[in-house]
């Protein structure tokens, strides 16, 4: 019997008590698909008509893609669909299941979709069946029999033009006319399908194998052969005897002998009133074809013909786009002294649907290197032409120096002045690898993992502001940073939500279900990249994956002087305390611990007399001075000019102690003039790095 956890929900009250007995006699398996839960309850009938092991199915309907076709599951998942928002709720639909060695065995549902007082769907319950000895028998009825009545070949052609309104690539068109039970029954012994190619005809598929004829996989259109006639006069060829045939096409015929060939039919697919290939329909046992057999067979070519032109179009566009794709991505990431890194790019699988997501890695000095991804609004090539420029210019302004916050609040600007509709996510990260100090900045996209040295991973809280185009629209530039620590051997994991949608799952639990992997993933960058994409190809997702891993390298790995920026602005307290989290956590990394206390204070009280006197914003920056002796330098630039004086505070002053405290712990400080404003600074020895 099915096996049922405490939260499902109970069979329904027509529910067989032993199902599984009656229609295992009848080679019938049952499922039960619990739609709230997302579950799937497969009987044991229906796990070997599956070829599924015990234990080996987990109970999510995304598990079974691996087994069935994707032309298949696409014309299932439609019927679903239909009876889903259909009032009666019922479908059926042939289809097949890949075994365990490759090999095809054609299966056929039927179901019913149950619903909860308000009309909604709650589950579906049906059987699935094995239809290989069924449709082995009809195929076998018709080469005795001749074909079958004029009334189930009509439908059999209703049935490959469904199958072909999911084909995406031409390979998938093949996939139906030499796989679909419906050309079987049409009575056709083999087919041959060629695509007109530069004034040729290409033999692109045939079934069985043996319909080739030799020298004839590539022909001139003005060769005496039917595809080539068909295809010059655009009207099609039924050829009614072995006479015909022989008379017709001498140079042809004596190839098809072997074939015992009595009668053909070769039609023309024609799209837009231009011919893009030919099918032919090799038949024996039967002579000649009636009107209304004639009249079917060309409304299939017209289906076959509309199908193929759809996927040579998705295929053209695909090509398109992927090629503009690749061209706004970086060509090469650089080699990141202190770091090991991993990326990769996964396109959508449907046409056109390739777009803004991107990567970018950027070595800036002192040791650092900026790591972004983000996706921009769309799936087109218009989202890939503006990623491409958006990606440039956050490229630039990281390069410039500006701090992560400002990079951020820049390309928001850029994006709103640019002319386009379109807003962008956007999370980046900006690391010392020295000091494993890594500031965060995100803009409506995910929150990064992050995986320790011991394997477990955890998602990291980014405090985010708005999406890029759309902070700078409503005037909310102020972009929260967030700093955390990377410890040597550990991983940020960055990526788009293709890697992390899962069909009928919200986010959360997509990142939950990543983590689990990342966390069951091979320690090696590469080989777990191509894992998660592997995944994500799995579960047949048509959104684009973009993914950077980074991990930081031990101890060995070559160390810089350091050197971190932060900005605060006046009346933003979360700066202020993200300020400090990253002088205490930069100098606890720099190994001055014994005077984390001097530092931290001194830097508050160097921010806090910029922020009180000033109208602008502190900038915060904090660097290692190599030398004979090493020194920790901070400075603090305001955009006022007036130079800071030390007074005396009195015995009861509350201000006027600032410098004084400065002073007194700082080893060594001073002012300086920057452009507009000023710079006031203070350095502190600290011991060498061990």
């Amino acid at each position: 019997m099915v096996e049922r956890g405490a939260g499902d929900l109970s069979p329904p009250d027509d529910w067989p008590a032993d199902p599984e007995a009656i229609l295992s006699f009848n080679r019938m398996g049952s499922f039960d698909w619990d739609l709230d839960a997302g579950r799937l309850h497969l009987d044991r009938t229906a796990h070997e008509l599956f070829d599924l092991t015990p234990g080996e199915f987990d109970g999510l309907p995304a598990s079974l893609a691996s087994r069935v076709p994707r032309i298949d599951a696409q014309r299932l998942d439609a019927r679903v669909a239909e009876a889903m928002k259909s009032g009666s709720g019922d479908y059926g639909s042939y289809f097949r299941v890949r075994r365990r060695d490759g090999t095809p065995r054609w299966t056929h549902t039927q179901a019913h979709v149950r619903r909860d007082a308000s009309g909604r769907p709650r589950r579906i319950v049906g059987i699935v069946r094995d239809a290989t000895f069924e449709l082995t028998d009809r195929a076998v009825r018709a080469r005795r029999t001749g074909p079958e009545p004029v009334g189930r070949r009509t439908s059999i052609v209703q049935v490959a033009t469904e199958s072909l309104a999911h084909a995406r690539t031409v390979q998938d068109v093949i996939d139906v006319l030499k796989d679909s039970q419906g050309l079987i029954h049409l009575g056709a012994k083999s087919l041959v399908l060629g695509l007109v190619e530069a004034g040729r005809i290409r033999l692109v598929a045939e079934g069985p194998a043996g319909s080739f004829v030799p020298g004839t996989r590539v022909t001139r259109i003005d060769e005496p052969y039917p595809m080539s006639e068909v295809v010059r006069t655009l009207a099609p060829r039924f050829i009614e005897s072995p006479e015909e045939f022989a008379e017709s096409y001498p140079v042809l015929w004596p190839h098809l002998t072997g074939l015992r060939i009595t009668s053909a039919a070769y039609l023309p697919l024609i799209a837009q009133a231009r011919p893009i290939g030919a099918l032919g329909l090799l038949y024996h046992d039967r002579h000649g074809f009636s009107e209304e057999e004639r009249d079917i067979l060309v409304a299939l070519g017209s289906s076959i013909a509309q199908g193929l032109r759809r996927a040579m179009f998705y295929e053209q566009e695909k090509d398109l786009a992927t090629g503009l794709q690749k061209a706004m991505l970086p060509r090469t990431i650089p080699a990141v002294p202190g770091a090991d890194l991993a990326v990769r790019y996964r396109s959508a699988s449907l046409g056109r649907d390739v777009g803004g997501d991107w990567y970018d890695v950027i070595p800036l000095p002192g040791g650092r290197v900026g790591a972004m991804i983000g996706d921009v609004q769309g799936h087109d090539t218009h989202a890939a032409a503006v990623m491409g420029q958006l990606r440039i210019v956050l490229r630039a302004y990281a390069a410039e120096g500006h701090t992560p916050a400002t990079v951020m609040a820049r390309a928001s600007v850029f994006l709103h002045e640019l002319d386009t509709a379109r807003f962008a996510t956007c999370l980046y990260a900006e690391a010392d690898l020295s000091t494993g100090v890594v500031q965060l900045v995100r803009a409506g996209h995910l929150d990064p993992l992050v995986r320790h040295t011991d394997g477990t991973c955890r998602r990291q809280p980014v405090e985010g502001g708005m999406p890029l185009g759309l902070s700078a629209e409503f005037g909310r530039l102020d972009y929260p940073v967030t700093t955390i620590e990377l410890d040597p051997g550990q991983t940020l994991l960055l990526c788009t939500d293709g890697l992390v949608e899962q069909p009928g799952a919200d986010l959360d639990d997509g990142l939950l279900a990543l983590t689990a992997l990342v966390e069951d993933g091979p320690r090696d960058l590469q080989r777990l990249a191509d894992r998660l994409c592997a995944a994500a190809d799995e579960r047949g997702g048509d959104d684009d994956v973009a993914l950077l891993l980074l991990r930081r390298l031990g101890v060995g790995a070559p160390q810089s002087g350091g050197r971190l920026q932060h900005r605060v602005t006046a009346g933003d307290p979360r700066a202020l305390r993200d300020a400090r989290r990253m002088i205490r956590s930069a100098v606890a990394a720099w190994g001055a611990r014994d005077r984390a206390d001097d530092i931290e204070l001194v830097a508050d009280e160097m921010i806090t007399n910029a922020l009180v006197h000033t109208d602008g914003p502190a900038v915060v920056t904090l660097r290692v001075l190599a030398g004979s002796q090493r020194r920790l330098r901070v400075d603090v630039e305001d955009p006022s000019s007036a130079l800071p004086r030390r007074r005396d505070a009195g015995d009861s002053g509350v201000s006027g102690r600032g410098l004084l405290l400065v002073d007194r712990l700082a080893d060594m400080w001073g002012v300086e003039a920057r452009g507009s404003g000023k710079c006031v600074w203070g350095e502190f020895a600290v011991p060498p790095r061990t």
